[in-house]
This record gives C-alpha cells, sequence and structure tokens, in this order.
C-alpha cells in the first residue's frame, strides 16, 4: 500500500512557477543585457553586435556598417586662392645654388601652410625655365632651372599660369621647355604658354569638390613678338569669346588669368577697365590680374547676362627680389565658392612680404647680388624680418596701405595669418 502524496499548497505552486518564470525572462534579459554591453563596450563604441537572429555578426559586416555612419561629410565650399609674380631674378638664382644643383623651396617655406588652407591654388609663373640648355640668366631675358617650376609645386600650386611678357624671352624652343616642365603632373593645369595652335586653342578643366572649373588665359604683351601665331595666348577679343563660351558650357566657375596694366602702377588703366567688362560680358567669373608687379583695386563687375565677375586687376608680386617697397607685399586672394550655389560667397586677402638682407653699403653700392635670405612671411608676422630689410616701412603703415588700395571699389575683407 503506497503512502498518499499530499497536493502542494497553492500557494506553494503559484511560488514555484513565479519563480521559474523569472530566471527564464531574466536570464533571457540578462544574456540580452550581456550580448548588448559587449555590442557598445564600456567606453560607449560598437565593438560586437548580433543579426536578427540573434547569431553574431562577422566582423567584416560590423566594419562595413561602421564605415557607412563614419563617412564624412561632403565639402560644402571650395576655397580659391591666387597670388602674384614668381620672378626668378639673378639674385634669386644666386641664392638658390646647391653643390648639386638648384633648390629654392627653402624660399616659400613660410607661406607653404597658408596654400594648404584653400583647394584651388593659382600661382603666376612669371618667367621661363627650360634648365641649363638656354643659359642660366635673370633680368632683363629670363630663364630658369628645372628646380624653378619644382619649387611652385611644392608649394601647393595647381593652377599655373605660363603666359607673361617674358615667356618668350629665348623663343619658341624655351617656351616649349617650360611647358614640358609641367607636364605629367597630377592634378595640376596650366595655361597661357604654349607648343602648338591646337594647344593654344583647348580650354583646361578640373573638378573640386564637384565644382567644375575652367581656366584660360591671356596676355596683352610681350618683351618679344610672338612670331608664330601660338607661343603665348596673346588676348584678342575673338578667342577670348570662343573660349569663355565654351568654358561657360561646360563648367561652374570661369577662371581667368591676365597679363595687362602699367608697370609699377597702383592704378587701373583704360585697357584694363575694357578688357575686364569684356570678360565679364563673356562670362568669366574670376579675372586674376598681373604684370603691374604692384596691388591694383578690386572691382565686381555685372556681365550682360547679370551674372557678377570678381576682378583682381594686379596681385602685385610674389616670390621676387625688386627693390620697390610696394613689390615686395603681395599676397593671397581668397574667394570662397559654395558648392551648393556654385556662387562666390566670400572675397579676401591676405597680405604677404617678400624679404631679403643687405648691408647698407652693399645697398648703396647697388650690389645687387650680394642679397640674401631670401624668405616670404604673412604680413602681420613680419616686423622682425622687416626690420633687418632696409626698406623703411612698417607692418602697420603697409597693412593700412594695402587695405585702402583694394577697397576703392568693391569691399574685400583682410585677413591675418591667424584667421585666413
Amino acid at each position: 500500500m503506497h503512502p498518499i502524496k499530499k497536493k502542494p499548497k497553492k500557494w506553494l505552486r503559484f511560488f514555484i512557477l513565479t519563480t521559474f518564470f523569472i530566471v527564464l525572462v531574466g536570464g533571457g534579459a540578462t544574456t540580452g543585457y550581456f550580448l548588448w554591453y559587449k555590442k557598445r563596450g564600456p567606453g560607449g563604441s560598437d565593438t560586437y553586435s548580433i543579426n536578427r537572429n540573434g547569431q553574431p555578426n562577422p566582423p567584416d559586416e560590423l566594419s562595413r556598417k561602421e564605415a557607412n555612419t563614419n563617412t564624412p561629410a561632403a565639402p560644402t565650399i571650395v576655397r580659391l586662392v591666387a597670388t602674384g609674380d614668381m620672378i626668378a631674378h639673378s639674385a634669386i638664382l644666386e641664392r638658390g645654388k646647391t653643390a648639386g644643383g638648384y633648390d629654392f623651396t627653402s624660399m616659400l617655406t613660410n607661406i607653404k601652410p597658408y596654400f594648404n588652407k584653400a583647394d584651388v591654388r593659382f600661382c603666376n609663373q612669371s618667367t621661363p625655365a627650360g634648365g641649363a640648355t638656354f643659359g642660366y640668366s635673370g633680368f632683363p631675358v629670363f630663364n630658369a632651372p628645372i628646380e624653378w617650376p619644382k619649387a611652385i609645386e611644392d608649394a601647393g600650386c595647381n593652377v599655373i599660369n605660363l603666359g607673361t611678357n617674358h615667356t618668350n624671352d629665348k623663343g619658341q624652343d624655351l617656351v616649349t621647355a617650360t611647358v614640358a616642365a609641367w607636364d605629367n603632373k597630377n592634378g595640376i593645369v596650366v595655361a597661357g604658354a604654349n607648343r602648338s595652335a591646337e594647344e593654344k586653342e583647348k580650354v583646361k578643366y578640373f573638378d573640386k569638390n564637384g565644382v567644375k572649373f575652367a581656366f584660360v588665359s591671356y596676355s596683352t604683351y610681350t618683351n618679344k613678338p610672338i612670331t608664330n601665331g601660338f607661343g603665348v595666348t596673346m588676348y584678342a577679343d575673338e578667342i577670348a569669346q570662343r573660349q569663355i563660351t565654351e568654358a561657360r558650357t561646360k563648367s561652374d566657375i570661369v577662371l581667368v588669368s591676365m597679363r595687362w596694366g602699367t608697370e609699377y602702377s597702383p592704378s587701373v588703366n583704360a585697357q584694363q577697365d575694357q578688357i575686364a567688362q569684356k570678360l565679364a560680358d563673356f562670362g568669366a567669373d574670376i579675372v586674376v590680374g598681373h604684370g603691374p608687379h604692384f596691388l591694383e583695386p578690386v572691382k565686381k563687375l555685372n556681365g550682360k547676362d547679370g551674372r557678377e565677375t570678381i576682378v583682381w586687376y594686379s596681385l602685385g608680386n610674389f616670390l621676387n627680389a625688386q627693390l620697390e617697397v610696394e613689390a615686395l607685399i603681395g599676397g593671397f586672394a581668397s574667394m570662397v565658392i559654395d558648392v551648393a550655389s556654385k556662387k562666390i560667397t566670400k572675397v579676401e586677402f591676405m597680405p604677404v612680404y617678400m624679404h631679403y638682407e643687405w648691408t647698407q653699403a652693399e645697398k648703396a653700392a647697388e650690389n645687387l647680388l650680394a642679397r640674401r635670405n631670401f624668405s616670404m612671411f604673412p604680413l602681420d608676422k613680419a616686423a622682425e624680418p622687416m626690420g633687418k630689410s632696409l626698406i623703411g616701412t612698417t607692418v602697420e603703415t603697409q597693412t593700412d596701405r594695402v587695405t585702402k588700395l583694394l577697397n576703392q571699389f568693391t569691399p574685400v575683407t583682410i585677413l591675418t595669418s591667424d584667421n585666413f
């Protein structure tokens, strides 16, 4: 006879069932929390994840997801800077000599960081550079070593004007060698000097941050006449209208380089004004001028289609060895372009000082080759070197002069090195 089993009391059955349920649900929650914690990690970063089937995602899948969430936002602006004449004067050639050739990079070291802050960096190689074959020489008939364009490239320049009044100083063979020095340079475009009539006709195009640019270059004069019709792209209404009209249909921003103006003048002459309005009417967005060696004012012109054109009549000099104070104060013209609207939203300028040193006796004797320590500085950082230069001016005087000069016709914000 088996003993009679007593049924558990109701409260005991309830307790057992409740405990079982808590353990079951709590265990799942604990496991889920553990996996979530591993996914997030103690620092809050995703290091482990679970897929919809409750299984761990493979690391490569997780990496792909994380890469997608960490993709940088597309740039919303393009910053374009432009500078003045880079002239390989004899004193610069002398100081650029090394045991094995030439090196000019140290002359640009101080201002390279400011090129790095821009996307499009226009530079004007004012003098030809074809190497030893053509004989090295400075003013008045120029030819620089191949290391000259290399220094310009190393500074960060990626849009290069080669068409100036000195480009044809030693004839077409030197023009050809000057252009060839820029061949096969990724991300760099050049214009203004040509090896053939076909090369002269081509508009140069490039893209930056979703904005398409066109680049053309013209010169109104050369020291030695062009006899073949193509060595330097000389300004004429017909070619400018044809090329800019094409560029307007194929690009968002049309950039024009102009060699024009009166040498050693801070004023805009009548020819510059006439050509500038024509360029605006043809469809140019930005005109960067050079040739006077001094800074000249900036204007905003309206073209026939209502488009606004920014005209920098002269950006003066950049790397050079001239004597006049005005020729030693150049700078960075800076324009900000909105990617969405393709419009220029800021027009700014940071003055730059070109420095060299010599003694009073060397200066009195006009011993130009004695000059040394060629280097460039943002003007607001130039007080100490300027004190050694014997040019008889101050940072404050030049900042005030540049501000008034550039702002004669349209507002231009003057930048310092700290807010560039």
